[in-house]
């Protein structure tokens, strides 16, 4: 059998199988990473996926909602955060990673180019804070409750804005100043976040 074509999916064959569907959300990641954001277009995805554009257009309407589900399928696959029973080690493991992803990752790539359309189309900046942002918070926020529970943290710490505080300037960093965001930085973070606490 040649190699390539043949195992690409096609819409009318596979209809709205899974294993169709994640060749679409691959190929959306592929894309925007080697194009850009404005240059991807839903032919090009069905085209890159090996599907019919019919296919993809079952399951989204445009390519920002197809980014948007690549984009939190690899979120969620990535960035669990670790749990080694010590804030500390949580922390440097889990914002280097972050910092990593953001920075240096085709997910990187992808959730600086959601974050641009929200700028330019509120519509989509609710659905992306709704469907992002919450979830991230909780994971950025994990770490924490579960020091909490500990008993590594004071009482009746607000988690909420500890971790904005956190991870508010590795952001800052990736999406406004171009700065580096590596292990030496994150760690930093991380230290002047705890010697508040001791």
């Amino acid at each position: 059998m040649a190699q390539g074509t043949d195992r690409r999916h096609h819409g009318n064959r596979h209809g709205r199988s899974e294993e169709a569907r994640q060749a679409v959300l691959e190929a959306a990641d592929d894309l925007v990473a080697e194009k850009g954001f404005t240059k991807v277009t839903m032919e090009g995805i069905a085209a890159r996926a090996g599907v019919s554009k019919q296919t993809v257009y079952r399951w989204w309407g445009t390519k920002t909602e197809v980014l948007m589900d690549a984009f939190l399928q690899d979120m969620a696959k990535d960035l669990a955060p670790p749990d080694h029973g010590d804030l500390a080690l949580d922390l440097r493991a889990y914002l280097g990673r972050l910092a990593h992803i953001l920075s240096a990752t085709d997910t990187g790539v992808v959730v600086r180019a959601l974050i641009a359309q929200a700028q330019h189309d509120p519509a989509f900046a609710v659905e992306f804070r709704a469907r992002y942002l919450d979830e991230q918070r909780r994971r950025d926020r994990l770490p924490l409750e579960r020091a909490a529970l500990r008993d590594e943290l004071p009482a009746g710490l607000d988690l909420a804005a500890e971790t904005d505080r956190l991870v508010g300037p590795l952001y800052y960093r990736v999406l406004v100043t171009g700065e580096p965001v590596g292990v030496e930085y994150t760690d930093r973070l991380v230290d002047d976040f705890l010697a508040r606490f001791r």
